[in-house]
């Protein structure tokens, strides 16, 4: 029975069944070009799934013949589990993978045209802020105050415009030493993934394309197996991967399925235009909008709704679900950011204790410096919880000391390797010794493993000889064990034969013990990598973890508050959402008053919060923020302006209750534009979607009507003031003049308070 066979049996009528029209017409449609523009929520996992079967149940593709491409390990896990329910272990065969892991497995078969050997290494930008941590310091760049991290970011730019190290070098100005610079740290850089046989995470791509660019016949393979291509989340491509879809999809049919709305990852290299301008790269597609909304009440939809609809350029899309307006959206004010903390801890309890789980409550903001008041207040409340993307568990110094031994094993070209690991745990191999090793390996050409075994040349004394030949031994011993053992095996033969695990056993440093508790869990890990792949070995194991993003270390199943970034949260739903620090320079961010598109783009990071919530949505901000050891005053977030305000139900702590003046919130619209419409920097035009003279739907009151101006106040050490919530109180203190004066001022039993005199709820007393 041919592959095609096995579906022949298959109803497809079935797979129709429970699909919206829109849905239905995305999974029936037969053109060369596909668009979906899929709201959120609207189910376009379903859809892309059910497409994939409807394709085989009607035997117009084999499993084999199926490429479906996504963003995270975690989204094509799931793919990969919904297509297996509808079809059995038959969907196997097809390709379901994000864009890196999809690279990697052409990359490790074809690698050799490209001067690599199949076990290269995969390094992360922890692994290239290093080497260029050392080509830096080789080249004296630091005098140009150049940085690890800022180098790194121009050579991933370029990679994602598929710009190599030589063509970045021809167009950069030449009467610019520091990008000079640049350029030969780029051309050094590549030159050390080469020595080592390492390829960056952007190479994956690139390296792809210009893979299939250099050999036609190679891309003639893959464009003969891959009959039908899919891609998810199309709107957060960039330049490479669209070009890496083009190359693929010459001959295939293609479908891609995102939405413009949710396009926030500029500052990566993500091309709103790739989705914005699909009719027009790909001629005679067609596009399906996805409305439906299966995932929120109507209120958080139409707030939604109405801030993204400030947008240009956009399909005009609404969302809808016709499962109810659902719970008012709480939106809060408080006087300062540990105020509106509190109120958050608050909200949760209220929430916990009436039945929501905690993981299934989610605290978003823009930056991660906002977490230090949320941590401060859930540690007193006594809440569990965890920030998504703080250090990730395979960052961790133990986990890459580890790793450093697994791909010494794996990749014995790799250098940068085999020099983390010459003295973990200490050996007594110095930084001259290593120095010593790295210019015998230069002189001759070899590696540093490779110079391992010539330790007698190089005249250490006994001590330092025998203990880098232990280490040589060791390897070549493991190497042999990678062959033939599971993962789990070798891993646990790397900790304890190599003395890691006893160094941090022995150790009187508390965190040591955690260190060892992480290196178990490693093993766990390999436990299960090898559970799910009995014949995978070592350089399978490697790939997976190398290809691990943040996303896919969120466990649903852990019963703690999860805080994160907005951008972290794409992707991510949750029963309660709390959206904070809804400020002018927060959210809009104050680099996107000067950035091409920036105001937009964090109109589209808000609109992605609010629909990451399915129940509740809870909006705070807070009068007062401290920033670099400054308390300013705040103000609310245009984007508040933009829902009406039918849908919020706003609310304000003691200390801001009576801190409201008309005189402010004129104030307000006159600097900020409420009340008017203001312009984006990338258009000119209104950002409401009309002329720069057109008003919002509604007057905004909620937050503005909450917070207090004593514009031109200035206090004086012994005058007496009154306070709204603290009573009678005299100036004890006061530094800093105009908007940024605070005043220490002693309130009776109260005791003393520091306040911010441009928000403060006081008035002089008068003798």
């Amino acid at each position: 029975m041919s592959e095609l066979d096995l579906f022949a049996q298959l109803p497809a009528d079935s797979l129709l069944e429970g699909l919206n029209p829109q849905q239905r017409a995305a999974v029936e449609y037969r053109g060369k070009a596909l668009l979906i523009v899929a709201g959120a929520g609207s189910g376009k996992t379903r859809v892309l799934t059910h497409r994939i079967a409807h394709l085989l149940a009607k035997k117009e593709a084999w499993p084999s013949q199926i490429l479906a491409i996504t963003f995270t390990n975690k989204a094509a896990a799931e793919m990969r589990e919904r297509v297996r329910h509808l079809l059995g272990e038959s969907a196997d065969g097809m390709w379901i993978k994000t864009f890196h892991s999809a690279c990697v497995a052409i990359l490790r078969r074809e690698s050799e045209r490209l001067g690599h050997n199949s076990n290269f290494t995969i390094y992360d930008s922890g692994d290239s802020r290093a080497i260029l941590k050392r080509l830096i310091k080789d080249l004296g760049a630091d005098i140009h105050k150049l940085t690890p991290a800022g180098v790194g970011a121009a050579i991933s730019n370029a990679k994602n415009e598929l710009a190599d190290a030589e063509s970045y070098a021809r167009n950069v100005d030449q009467a610019d030493p520091v990008a000079r610079m640049i350029a030969e740290l780029f051309s050094r850089y590549q030159a050390e993934l080469r020595r080592n046989n390492a390829f960056d995470f952007d190479d994956l791509i690139g390296e792809t394309v210009h893979l299939f660019r250099a050999f036609p016949d190679v891309l003639a393979q893959y464009q003969h197996k891959f009959k039908h291509i899919l891609v998810d989340e199309y709107q957060d491509t960039n330049h490479a991967q669209y070009a890496l879809v083009r190359e693929l999809a010459q001959t295939a049919s293609l479908t891609v399925v995102g939405d413009s709305d949710q396009s926030i990852y500029a500052f990566r290299g993500a091309d709103i235009r790739n989705i914005s301008e699909f009719e027009k790269d790909f001629i005679g597609a067609k596009t399906i909008l996805l409305e439906q909304n299966y995932r929120s009440s109507q209120n958080i939809l139409s707030a939604a709704n109405a801030v993204i609809s400030n947008n240009f350029d956009r399909p005009n899309k609404n969302l809808w679900t016709d499962s109810g307006n659902g719970d008012a959206i709480v939106g809060f004010t408080g006087y300062s950011a540990h105020d509106e903390a509190q109120f958050i801890a608050d909200e949760i309890n209220k929430l916990h204790h009436d039945g929501t789980n905690y993981r299934d409550i989610a605290v978003m903001y823009r930056t991660n410096s906002q977490t230090r008041a949320l941590e401060e207040i859930f540690i007193r409340a006594g809440l569990p919880y965890r920030v998504v993307g703080g250090t990730k568990f395979y960052e961790r110094a133990e986990i890459k000391d580890a790793f450093g031994y697994l791909v010494a094993v794996n990749n014995e070209l790799d250098d940068l390797a085999t020099r983390r690991i010459l003295n973990v745990p200490k050996r007594g191999i110095g930084d001259a010794s290593e120095t010593q090793l790295a210019n015998y390996a230069e002189r001759n050409q070899l590696s540093m493993r490779q110079v391992l075994a010539h330790v007698g040349d190089l005249g250490f004394g006994p001590k330092i000889t025998g203990a880098i030949q232990q280490l040589s031994d060791l390897l070549i011993e493991l190497v042999a064990m990678a062959r033939a053992e599971p993962v789990d095996v070798v891993l646990r033969a790397v900790l304890e034969r190599t003395g890691l695990i006893e160094s941090l056993r022995a150790s009187r440093d508390p965190q040591d013990e955690a260190r060892v508790e992480n290196l178990e869990e490693l093993v766990s890990v390999a436990r299960e990598f090898q559970r799910n792949n009995p014949e995978g070995r070592l350089p399978d194991f490697l790939n997976e973890v190398a290809l691990v993003a943040a996303a896919d270390e969120i466990d649903d199943e852990s019963g703690t508050v999860s805080l994160m970034t907005l951008h972290t949260a794409k992707g991510l739903e949750y029963d309660a959402v709390f959206l904070t620090g809804l400020e002018e320079s927060l959210l809009p961010h104050r680099m996107s008053f000067i950035t091409p598109g920036g105001l937009n783009e964090e109109r589209r990071l808000f609109y992605v919060g609010i629909t990451r919530a399915r129940k509740k949505l809870h909006l705070s901000l807070a009068m007062t923020r401290t920033t670099y050891g400054e308390s300013d005053a705040s103000t609310p977030s245009r984007f508040l302006s933009e829902i009406p305000t039918d849908l919020i139900d706003w609310r304000e702590s003691g200390a801001t209750r009576a801190m409201a003046t008309s005189r402010y919130r004129s104030s307000i619209a006159d600097t900020q534009g409420y009340g008017r419409a203001s312009s984006d920097h990338e258009t000119g035009s209104s950002s409401y979607g009309g002329t720069p003279s057109a008003k919002p739907k509604t007057e905004w009151k909620g937050a503005i009507s909450s917070v207090r101006n004593n514009e031109g106040l200035q206090l004086a050490v012994g005058q007496m003031v009154s306070h709204s919530d603290f009573g009678k109180g005299k100036v004890i203190a006061v530094a800093g003049e105009g908007n940024r004066q605070t005043a220490e001022i002693h309130f009776g039993s109260i005791g003393v308070k520091k306040l911010l005199v441009k928000v403060a709820p006081v008035t002089v007393i008068e003798e």
